[in-house]
C-alpha cells in the first residue's frame, strides 16, 4: 500500500513528495493517520545527515513527532525514534507507548508547532535541573522559537528572574523577559546582567558559549554558588574550547538535554503537562500550515519568530480535536 510522504533522496536537497511505501505495523505499534507535523530546525538537520542520531540511510522521511488520528478515532501527540521513517506522511507507524491522548478540542496544528520546541526547555527544567522557585534563569540564543518559548516555560515553572541573550536584536526585544542583552555588545555586558544567574540554557553552543561561560564564571561574587549550565543546542557551532580553570575556579556544572541524556520513559512522562500547558495558552505559538504537498517549496523558508510551520498531510489547516 502506497502513502504520499515527504522523501528525503539526496542530503543536498529538499525533501520531495513523493509516494512511498507504508510501513509494516509490529507488535505493539500502531498505524496512525497523520494530522500536522511541525517543521523544526531539529528536523531540517536530520534531513540533511547531520545529526548526531543520522545513521545516513536514504532515501528517508524527515519527521520527529507529530499529530495523528488512532484507528478508534482518538487524537494523539507522538514522537518517534526511528531516523530513516519519520512523520512527514500521510501515515506513521508508532509504539503505542510513545503517543499521548490529546485534550478535547485541542488545536492540533498549536501542539504539533509547539511540543517539539518547548519540550527543550521544560525537560531540562523539570529532569536535567529542576528549577527551584524564586531562581534566576539565563536563556542563550533567546530569539529562536525555542529560545522565545524558553523564556515563557521558565517563568512556568517559577523562575524569578529570566535573562534574554541573542544575537538578533530586533526579535530579542520581543522576548518575555525580565532583561534583554544584545550579544553583539560583548561579553562584559552579558556578565553585567546575568553573572548572578542560577542556570543558564544554552541553544548557540559554539564562540559565543565559549565566550559567556568565562565571563560570567569571572564576574561571579561568590564562585562557590552552584551554576548549572544546560547545554541544548548548537546553532553557533559544535564545539567549544573551555579552559581548565573554569571548572576547577568556581561550581560549574555542565551538562547536556537532548536524546540520550534523558531516557525515553522520562521524556513522555513530561509530555501530558506540557501538551495540557500549551492547550491552555500558557506556551504561545502562531502555527502556520501549509499542506504536505508543498514541502519542496517552504523546505527553506526562514522561521518567524513566534511561528512555525507546520505541514498537513491532508492540507485541511488548523483543525481540533473536536472536528475529527
Amino acid at each position: 500500500m502506497k502513502m504520499h510522504a515527504a522523501v528525503v533522496t539526496s542530503f543536498d536537497e529538499a525533501p520531495h513528495y513523493l509516494p512511498f511505501e507504508v510501513p509494516e505495523v509490529g507488535e505493539g505499534q500502531v498505524l496512525l493517520d497523520v494530522l500536522a507535523v511541525g517543521l523544526h530546525p531539529r528536523v531540517r538537520t536530520g534531513a540533511t545527515g547531520q545529526h548526531y542520531t543520522s545513521s545516513g540511510t536514504l532515501p528517508m522521511i524527515p519527521g520527529v513527532d507529530g499529530v495523528g488520528r488512532r484507528p478508534d478515532g482518538t487524537a494523539v501527540y507522538f514522537v518517534t525514534d526511528d531516523d530513516v521513517i519519520g512523520t512527514m506522511a500521510e501515515k506513521a507507524v508508532v509504539d503505542a507507548r510513545r503517543m499521548i491522548a490529546l485534550p478535547a478540542g485541542a488545536d492540533v496544528a498549536k501542539v504539533a508547532a509547539a511540543m517539539n520546541p518547548a519540550m527543550s526547555s521544560w525537560v531540562a527544567l523539570r529532569r536535567r535541573v529542576p528549577i527551584q522557585p524564586g531562581q534566576s534563569v539565563l536563556i542563550l540564543g533567546a530569539t529562536g522559537n525555542a529560545g522565545t518559548m524558553a523564556a515563557q516555560v521558565a517563568k512556568r515553572l517559577g523562575a524569578g528572574r529570566v535573562v534574554a541573550a541573542g544575537r538578533n536584536t530586533e526579535r530579542l526585544v520581543a522576548v518575555p523577559a525580565d532583561a534583554h542583552v544584545a550579544l553583539g555588545d560583548g561579553p562584559d555586558a552579558l556578565a553585567a546582567a546575568a553573572a548572578e544567574v542560577d542556570i543558564v540554557l544554552d541553544y548557540l553552543w559554539g564562540k559565543p558559549a565559549e565566550a559567556a561561560i568565562v565571563a560570567l564564571l569571572t564576574a561571579r561574587s561568590d564562585r562557590s554558588r552552584q551554576l548549572d549550565w544546560i547545554q541544548i543546542g548548537s546553532m553557533a557551532g559544535p564545539t567549544i574550547e573551555l579552559p581548565s580553570v573554569a571548572l576547577r575556579s568556581a561550581n560549574f556544572r555542565l551538562q547536556g538535554n537532548g536524546q540520550g541524556a534523558v531516557s525515553p520513559r522520562a521524556y513522555l512522562a513530561e509530555l501530558p503537562a506540557l501538551i495540557d500547558e500549551i492547550d491552555a495558552g500558557s506556551i504561545a505559538v502562531t502555527p502556520r500550515t501549509v499542506p504536505l504537498a508543498d514541502v519542496e517549496r517552504v523546505w527553506n523558508e526562514p522561521d518567524v519568530p513566534g511561528e512555525r510551520l507546520v505541514l498537513t498531510p491532508a492540507g485541511t489547516g488548523s483543525i481540533s480535536e473536536s472536528a475529527l
